[in-house]
């Protein structure tokens, strides 16, 4: 204890941030290793692809098994926070990331990587929701609106920088340095949450965990994206019919115990709200089917197109810019524009810049540039106002409830985007019968501009005032 006393001093005085600074420097830095797990691969993914030699589907599962863990751990961080700390469960989750990192760059094959992103994605899955509630548990309410800001920045910066740092360690040092750069550095941060992180003071009561909740959601968010995968595969229609089938079993059953149980693993009553539900289903269509459009669109630029790696990753650039600026227009906007314009306008943008990429133009950089501007201020539009309106009538002692329900949908919207759209090229290709290499990938941008206006139905029953 007593080193661990001299190194938060030492580390005060180098960085004198206040004690609420710090957790939440904590949290973003946290924050920023999930989302560089999520999105710093796609440009290595043709390098993968030729020294694992791995299919197109098994491509999309690096990033839906990473995702899929995280959506299944979720639920468990607020119990085991409850169990034996946040500070605790921040650290130990930093660690996991870090060993499942590391475990990922040094694979051999392509099943090996996959079970060490799955272990990875555990981590991740107990690092978001611990460390965002300390952190906005740390500021008060009049001050959270400053903290979602700069969190929403780091969701804007990671993501555009990730690809670029990707697709150059891809094409000058490995493809593994995408997977083993992260290991040190979520080691470091573990390190310094050991310093900065508040002790922890647990309650007697030990709260019991809803273990039939757990298995249930395990379940369904298992089998859901493995179904959709097994689709796309030759010969597996039964196998997938039978996944598919678990997958909606399991997910009544949870409905069904969620609704009788009086402390469910995930409340879904929350969802009678209709802000909460909308937002909800807008990242599941809008920045969920991005994640799939990302992975398509790097295959083709790179495979069919003759891009770079670096090239590739480059596009994250001006799609990161408009991004900002969306950002920026719905802090301003918000009060004075209901989030149901604010969402018809983003869906609408944001399928335009998809569209884009289907066309037979998609080869001039202009055009490039053009798609990905139109989806990054479309999809950032949405996201920014949905992350601002979900929790507007919240309850305040729910809103820990409604978190992780928020997060749950998250990740589960980016594990569904890139498992239909993985699918669907595979399935495109295998049947595609070489007449026109390009027509595959034209098909998957097209029902992805389809799905992504899917919640306008939802958004038009919101009242203009809302």
């Amino acid at each position: 204890m007593k080193g661990i006393t001299l190194r938060a001093s030492f580390l005060s005085k180098v960085l004198p941030l206040s004690a609420r600074s710090r957790i939440a420097t904590l949290y973003l830095l946290g924050f920023a290793v999930d989302l560089a797990s999520m999105f710093i691969f796609n440009t290595a993914l043709p390098a993968l692809q030729r020294e694992l030699s791995a299919s197109v589907v098994q491509l999309a599962w690096v990033g839906t098994i990473y995702m899929l863990g995280l959506t299944v751990a979720i639920p468990l961080g607020s119990w085991l926070a409850r169990r034996i700390g946040e500070r605790r469960v921040f650290i130990a989750s930093l660690l996991i990331v870090a060993v499942g990192s590391f475990g990922g760059g040094m694979a051999t094959g392509i099943a090996t990587l996959l079970a060490w992103r799955l272990v990875q994605g555990l981590g991740g899955g107990l690092l978001v929701p611990v460390g965002q509630s300390m952190a906005y548990r740390a500021y008060p309410p009049e001050d959270r609106a400053h903290l979602t800001a700069v969190v929403m920045t780091v969701a804007l910066l990671v993501p555009a920088l990730s690809p670029a740092i990707g697709g150059i360690a891809a094409d000058h040092v490995s493809w593994r340095w995408v997977f083993i750069g992260v290991a040190p550095l979520a080691a470091a941060i573990a390190a310094l949450a050991l310093a900065w992180a508040p002790v922890d003071r647990l309650a007697e009561a030990k709260p019991a965990l809803d273990i039939a909740g757990f298995l249930l959601s395990a379940i369904t968010l298992f089998c859901l994206p493995l179904g959709l995968t097994l689709t796309s595969q030759a010969g597996r229609g039964v196998h997938a019919a039978i996944v598919l089938a678990l997958a909606i079993v399991a997910g009544a059953a949870y409905v069904r115990h969620a609704l009788r149980s009086r402390e469910p693993l995930l409340d879904l009553r929350l969802l009678s709200d209709p802000m909460l539900r909308t937002g909800s289903i807008i990242y599941l269509c809008v920045p969920g089917v991005f994640t799939g459009v990302n992975l398509i669109a790097s295959l083709y630029l790179q495979d069919r197109l003759g891009l770079t790696a670096t090239q590739t990753g480059m596009l994250m650039l001006p799609w990161a810019a408009a991004s900002c600026v969306a950002i920026m227009s719905t802090r301003r906007m918000f009060a004075s524009r209901s989030p149901r314009s604010l969402f018809l306008v983003g869906m609408t943008v944001t399928s335009a810049g998809v569209l884009l990429l289907a066309t037979p133009f998609a080869g001039m950089f202009t055009v490039r540039i053009a798609s990905f501007v139109l989806m990054g201020f479309g999809a950032s539009l949405c996201t920014s106002t949905a992350q601002t309106a979900a929790f507007t009538s919240v309850r305040t002692e729910r809103m820990a409830e409604a978190s992780a329900l928020w997060n749950i949908n998250r990740q589960l919207s980016f594990s569904l985007g890139a498992s239909v759209l993985g699918g669907l090229l595979g399935l495109f290709l295998a049947t595609s019968g070489g007449a026109d290499d390009a027509l595959p990938y034209r098909y998957c941008f097209v029902i992805a501009a389809v799905l992504i206006m899917f919640p306008l139905p939802f958004v038009l029953r919101l009242r203009r005032a809302d």
